[in-house]
C-alpha cells in the first residue's frame, strides 16, 4: 500500500437484487470484496482502505484481505451516504480526499482511481468521478450513461442510452471528494430524478452542485448481473 494522502472506502452491503450476496460470491476462489480492496491498495494516492458495510461477515472478508472494516447503519439510500457515515466516524480532517470505490468493481484498474482523485488538484473541483467509451448494447439498464457539458462536468446520467445517437460514455462506480464536499452531499435529501433513475450521483446534479467527468480511454468490468459475474470469472484465475 502508498503512503498516498487519499483514502479509499467501500460501502459494501449484502443485499442485491439481482445477485443476493454479492459482496462474498468467489471469485478465483476468493470473495469479490478482497479484490476490490487489493486494487484499491494497489493506487499510488491511497495510503488507506476502508470498507463501510452492513454485514458481519463482509467486514470480516473485507479485514482478511487487509482493509479497515466499519458497520455502518443498513439504511442508507446510497453508498456515498454510507461512505459518509464511516468519515464522521474515522474523524476525518477537513483537508483529507476521499474516494468511494464501489464494492462491485472487482478488476478496476488503479490507475484509474489515481487519475479521479489527481482531478481534485484543479482549481475549483470538488468532486470527480470518470467515464469511458460504452462497449455493448447501451440499452442496458444496468449501464449507466454520462454526458459533459464543455468544462467536462457532468450534464446528467441515465440508465437510458444518451445522447442520443451517441457516441456513448459509460459513468464508472468511483467518486472522489474533499471531506466537506462529500458531508455537503450527505446533508441534501435524495432528488427526485435520483429516485426515478436509481442513481445517486444525480443528487449532486438536482442541487447544483458540479460533478467533473475525469474521461478514461477503457473501463474494467464491474459486476451487476450473472453475465458479468461469469466474465469476470473467466479473467480472474484462480489463486
Amino acid at each position: 500500500m502508498s503512503t498516498g494522502a487519499a483514502i479509499a472506502i467501500i460501502p459494501s452491503r449484502l443485499a442485491a437484487q439481482r445477485l443476493p450476496g454479492k459482496p462474498l460470491l468467489d471469485i478465483g476462489g476468493r470473495p469479490m470484496i478482497a479484490w476490490v480492496v487489493e486494487r484499491c491498495a494497489r493506487a499510488r494516492r491511497v495510503g488507506r482502505v476502508v470498507v463501510a458495510t452492513d454485514d458481519a461477515g463482509i467486514a470480516e472478508a473485507a479485514q482478511a484481505a487487509g482493509a479497515e472494516a466499519l458497520l455502518t447503519d443498513p439504511g442508507h439510500p446510497s453508498g456515498t451516504d454510507r461512505v459518509a457515515e464511516a468519515v464522521r466516524r474515522l474523524g476525518l480532517p477537513a483537508r483529507a480526499r476521499v474516494i468511494n470505490v464501489q464494492g462491485d468493481e472487482p478488476l478496476i484498474d488503479p490507475d484509474s482511481i489515481d487519475a479521479v482523485l489527481e482531478a481534485l488538484d484543479q482549481p475549483g473541483v470538488l468532486r470527480s468521478t470518470a467515464s469511458a467509451p460504452l462497449l455493448g448494447d447501451p440499452a442496458s439498464l444496468a449501464r449507466v450513461k454520462v454526458v459533459t457539458d464543455q468544462q467536462g462536468d457532468a450534464l446528467y446520467f441515465s440508465r437510458a442510452p444518451i445522447p442520443a445517437g451517441g457516441p456513448y460514455r459509460l459513468h464508472l462506480g468511483l467518486y472522489a471528494f474533499g471531506v466537506e464536499a462529500l458531508l455537503d452531499f450527505a446533508s441534501l435529501p435524495p432528488g427526485r430524478l435520483e429516485q426515478l433513475e436509481r442513481l445517486e450521483q444525480l443528487r449532486l446534479l438536482e442541487h447544483g452542485r458540479p460533478l467533473r467527468i475525469v474521461p478514461l480511454d477503457r473501463h474494467s468490468p464491474s459486476v451487476d448481473t450473472p453475465e458479468d459475474l461469469a466474465l469476470v470469472r473467466t479473467l480472474i484465475r484462480p489463486s
